[in-house]
């Protein structure tokens, strides 16, 4: 009984840890991949590779913000105002769900004030002076959370720097 318990627990443990291993395997190469896309479509494949593992790891938080950041990378490199909101909005929806497994956390409040950043990119003229001081609070606040956090403090200073001109 005791050896039949053994190869249970052993079993249970070994399907555990191969499944944190292709949760890994995944998320490692889809985080090169969001690096190395080069058009829309690139990256379109691979934040609906951070959607399908999001689905399947339901607990894990990094599937949503990577996600997000598929998207944001998407408005970045598109030409057209419109299409930019709209990745916008989904970056917001995925990163909705990240903050739901993972609330104040520095990272995924310093990506939030990157989606309200990458929105006053879209159009500095009208949008400027509304979302500025809201992403600036945002990149704060992530600091707040966590003093080293270096994306935060870069997002920071790039944000600082861009508002410079119209001052």
């Amino acid at each position: 009984m005791k050896t039949l318990l053994f190869l249970f627990t052993l079993t249970v443990s070994i399907t555990n840890l191969q499944a944190t291993d292709k949760y890994t395997a995944a998320m490692q190469k889809n985080i090169e991949s969001i690096y190395q896309a080069e058009t829309l479509e690139d990256y379109q494949t691979t934040v609906n590779s951070f959607e399908r593992i999001a689905q399947g790891e339901k607990t894990k938080w990094e599937p949503y913000y990577y996600a997000s950041f598929g998207y944001i990378m998407m408005s970045m490199n598109s030409q057209d105002n419109t299409q930019k909101d709209s990745y916008l909005d989904l970056a917001v929806k995925s990163l909705d769900q990240a903050k739901k497994l993972k609330p104040e956390d520095s990272e995924i409040t310093a990506l939030e004030g990157f989606i309200v950043m990458m929105r006053v990119a879209a159009d500095p003229a009208s949008r400027g002076a509304q979302l500025s001081g809201f992403s600036m609070q945002l990149f704060g606040k992530a600091l707040a959370l966590d003093p080293n956090n270096p994306r935060a403090l870069a997002l920071l200073a790039q944000m600082q720097y861009g508002s410079a001109q119209f001052f």
